[in-house]
């Protein structure tokens, strides 16, 4: 439970660096009325990539505690992870926002549910599974 409970905290955190890179790119680049969903996307995968820098170190140093593991073989399992999550999170915002869906909102709801469902389970389970 307390892995778990860090590893909620973990996210957060690098949940609050990619929509803080998403928000501000929303405020300062803008969003044109032509291509806005393809804007948002771009935004928020600029926003994920971020995030997704920000929640290895935090992984692999706190969380899982996992400094004696081979760093380059746990990057390229968290990139694998990361890139599906990219995918979804992509894929996600693309379809709320040409639904109609505020583009935060549709971060939030997209973020949460990838975090939740996919990212914990093979983080814990392939990522870093030697680690605790």
């Amino acid at each position: 439970m307390i892995t778990f409970t860090k590893a909620q905290l973990a996210s957060l955190m690098a949940t609050g660096v990619d929509f803080l890179v998403t928000f501000l790119l929303l405020r300062w680049v803008g969003l044109p009325s032509a291509a806005a969903s393809g804007r948002v996307t771009i935004y928020g995968v600029t926003g994920t990539i971020c995030g997704g820098i920000t929640h290895f170190s935090i992984s692999r140093h706190w969380v899982f505690n996992a400094q004696e593991g081979k760093w380059a073989d746990q990057l390229n399992r968290y990139v694998l992870v990361w890139i599906g999550n990219l995918a979804l999170n992509a894929a996600g915002l693309y379809l709320l926002s040409r639904a109609g869906c505020p583009p935060m909102l549709a971060k939030v709801i997209t973020a949460t549910t990838v975090a939740v469902v996919y990212n914990y389970t093979l983080q814990r389970l392939w990522v870093f599974k030697n680690s605790e």
